[in-house]
């Protein structure tokens, strides 16, 4: 929704997913950034959904710019209309009961970041789907594979996946953490072993990590004090604190 704060009247909205059955609720909080875009001007919101779809609206009418899947298993919908709406996939009521649905959660309410020099957009991303319901009164036999999550940089004027990084161990849902984007090119995450990693915001290589072994589900934040900088987070039930300094 965009609401006018003076006088509380809506402007515009925008439903990601009509009509959701799938508890695909438009969690992950938007960037909104301003930048060139399509050769002019505008006031941007950057927005990855759990419907497995990655936005870019203009926040000042909410007009859909671009919208693209940043999955590789999609099967709910085959993409989205010049009208915004997404085009639901057609499946046999055979396939309901036999086949998965993804995604099942494809970005949740973890923070994103944003980098004006890359323009590349920062979402922690799970490639998981719905199991299949049994059928005919007994367990349906057909494969899950496992969840995977990764780190994944889109690229904003494509919508394209420009680079990733797969999170190692098992997926765990409520060990969600966020992503931060610095001035000197680094991004900051945590990985679902309980690792503090800092990547090049180009590539994605990695350039240090810190093993806490515990579940980390805070997002990192960056602070200023007594002239130097600092970068936070919480693993478990702890503070940790890193200072910057040059080399």
């Amino acid at each position: 929704l965009a609401i006018n704060p003076q006088t509380g009247a809506l402007k515009w909205y925008y439903q990601f997913t009509p009509h959701d059955r799938a508890d695909r609720d438009a969690t992950e909080p938007p960037v909104l950034i301003d930048a060139q875009y399509r050769g002019k001007p505008r006031k941007l919101l950057l927005h990855a959904d759990r419907n497995g779809f990655f936005y870019v609206l203009d926040r000042t009418t909410g007009e859909v710019l671009l919208a693209k899947t940043f999955l590789k298993q999609m099967n709910w919908a085959t993409g989205i209309s010049p009208d915004g709406r997404p085009q639901p996939a057609e499946h046999s009521a055979a396939a309901l009961t036999r086949e998965r649905e993804c995604p099942n959660n494809a970005a949740n309410w973890s923070s994103t970041a944003y980098s004006p020099v890359t323009r590349f957009y920062y979402v922690m991303t799970l490639e998981d789907c719905h199991a299949p319901e049994p059928s005919g009164g007994s367990p349906d036999l057909h494969a899950v594979e496992p969840s995977e999550r990764y780190l994944r940089a889109i690229d904003i004027d494509s919508g394209k996946v420009a680079w990733e990084v797969a999170q190692p161990g098992p997926v765990i849902l409520k060990t969600w953490s966020g992503v931060l984007a610095t001035a000197s090119g680094i991004v900051f995450y945590s990985d679902p072993n309980g690792a503090f990693v800092a990547v090049d915001e180009r590539q994605g290589k990695t350039l240090w990590h810190y093993d806490t072994n515990v579940g980390m589900k805070g997002p990192p934040m960056t602070y200023v004090a007594g002239g130097k900088q600092y970068v936070a987070v919480t693993a478990g039930s702890v503070l940790l604190s890193f200072a910057l300094s040059s080399p």
